[in-house]
């Protein structure tokens, strides 16, 4: 052995010149060391020089700056009892700062504030643990601290403790930190494009935070409210906040469009349809199109007709093509409708192509079928309409309420003939008309077969009204169609000409009223 060598084998401590001076920081493990017990390195004569005083320098980095390992074994005590408190066990920790180095590197000062500002927010608890575990980067980040900072501090949002502390926590594991960056812009953004500061967390809380605010720039988030507000902008946003999560140019521009040009290019009409609807800009162009294409080519509509159906009835679209809208078609063909009465019939009855056979239309068309409509019959069908906006409960009801007052299946299918809505009335409305045909008016039940469609008109506003009117002049056996089918305007021209001096006597009566009370006034 060299003399150089015998010298720097003597002291372990004595290092070449140019020796990396690195060596003398203390090991990020060193943190550990004040847990356990620090294992005294073993190497033999064979083992390199260089190495052997690495491993003496980093394991014995305690002694060489005694009073930095003291401050470094207080934090990492501290860092430990920490965790703790949150739900990490120790090994949890050791395992934590394992994989995400950069939490050594931070004060105990940094991680406790950070730690603070998510239970500030209401992201604590098993949540926090959850969410440190899978995104440490969030105690680390500083884009995250912009974050917390902006969702503590915004009087003029009032935002602080109001956003779902779920969906805060959904944010944070599942976006990259780098783009949480300008996310206070986007909300402000907003603001100043009509959102109410009072709706503003039922957005917040409602979109997909990620895909409607955070992987979107500012200029396509402003591109994309500026578009909307051509179809109602913040009614419509308010209405289904998850809008703001498609892509304008992959998904709502193509779908709007497909709209707009059904429509003839009436932006109205549209922004109509998608206020009615607004789930409808959750389907594709493809799916759209397959509807709107069977109506026209199996059911024999125009696309004029079909975009007034779904004017009406934008429900259309939800409805399977296959299971639903196929069958109804055809069972209104095999009842005798022509494409002209197909249209007529969906424009009054268009939930007649979306709700359920077995538990509503099949129990309804079992009730028509008992009163004595046939099947594949042109009357069946427009019964079927008519029952479609009432509940197989009320149509029931109905049915009891006419035989109880003594008419018979025939003659509620006769009525039903006449006026289908009858079947449709709310059976309690119902019942109180016929007591006041009867009782009030003196007139039979069987009139009814002849005008059903005075169970139609509205008891307090018209039906008494009139009947009060005109039981002055023309006695008790006035006809009750004429009675009502009038118009109101020319129901009160007439009353006036058969009263003229009624006008008079109502305005003496109000003069008189007037002097009493003056006269009362002055005796105060």
């Amino acid at each position: 052995m060299t003399a150089s060598r015998q010298a720097l084998a003597s002291d372990s401590w004595t290092l070449p010149i140019n020796f990396p001076a690195s060596y003398f920081a203390p090991s990020p493990l060193t943190s550990f060391a004040f847990r356990r017990k620090i294992a005294t390195p073993t190497y033999n004569q064979r083992t390199p020089l260089t190495l052997r005083v690495h491993i003496q320098c980093q394991c014995s980095s305690v002694t060489v700056n005694g009073n930095h390992s003291t401050i470094f074994s207080h934090s990492s005590a501290m860092l430990f009892s920490l965790f703790q408190e949150i739900g990490f066990n120790e090994g949890d920790t050791e395992a934590l700062l394992d994989t995400h180095s950069a939490l050594r590197f931070m004060s105990f000062e940094s991680i406790h504030s950070r730690i603070h500002s998510l239970q500030s927010i209401g992201v604590s608890g098993l949540s926090l643990s959850r969410l440190i575990v899978k995104r440490p980067d969030v105690l680390t980040a500083k884009e995250i601290e912009a974050l917390l900072y902006f969702l503590i501090n915004n009087d003029d949002l009032d935002l602080n403790g109001r956003i779902e502390p779920v969906q805060l926590e959904r944010l944070l594991n599942a976006t990259d930190a780098r783009f949480l960056v300008g996310l206070e812009r986007k909300v402000k953004l907003l603001v100043q494009y009509g959102i109410p500061r009072e709706k503003l967390v039922h957005v917040l809380n409602t979109v997909n935070l990620t895909k409607a605010l955070c992987l979107k720039s500012f200029e396509e988030v402003e591109r994309m409210l500026h578009f909307l507000n051509r179809f109602g902008g913040v009614s419509l946003i308010l209405r289904r906040p998850a809008i703001l999560n498609y892509d304008l140019d992959a998904q709502l521009a193509p779908r709007i469009k497909f709209l707009l040009e059904l429509s003839g290019g009436d932006e109205k009409a549209t922004a109509t349809i998608l206020h009615k609807l607004p789930f409808v800009l959750a389907y594709s162009v493809d799916h759209l199109k397959d509807h709107v294409e069977f109506l026209n080519s199996y059911a024999g509509l125009s696309y004029q007709e079909i975009f007034r159906i779904i004017l009406v009835y934008p429900n259309v679209f939800s409805a399977s093509r296959k299971r639903k809208l196929h069958p109804r078609i055809d069972f209104l063909m095999q009842c005798g409708l022509n494409s002209q009465n197909i249209f007529k019939f969906l424009i009054k009855a268009p939930l007649f192509l979306s709700l359920s056979f077995e538990e509503n239309l099949a129990r309804k068309l079992v009730f028509l079928v008992k009163i004595g409509y046939e099947n594949r019959t042109r009357e069946l069908a427009m019964a079927m309409g008519a029952v479609t906006r009432t509940s197989c409960k009320n149509l029931q009801e109905n049915i009891g309420v006419f035989l109880n007052y003594g008419l018979t299946c025939e003659d509620i299918l006769e009525m039903s003939k006449k006026h289908p809505q009858v079947l449709q009335y709310n059976h309690d409305s119902l019942e109180e008309k016929m007591d006041y045909l009867i009782e009030e008016m003196g007139r039979e039940v069987r009139e009814l077969l002849s005008f059903p469609a005075f169970l139609g008109y509205k008891l307090d506003g018209r039906i008494k009204h009139r009947y009060e009117v005109k039981k002055k002049i023309l006695g008790e056996g006035m006809s009750i169609n004429k009675l009502l089918s009038v118009s109101a305007a020319r129901f009160s021209m007439k009353s006036k000409k058969k009263h003229p001096v009624n006008v008079v006597d109502s305005q003496s009566e109000e003069v008189e009223q007037k002097r009493e009370d003056y006269v009362i006034i002055l005796d105060k």
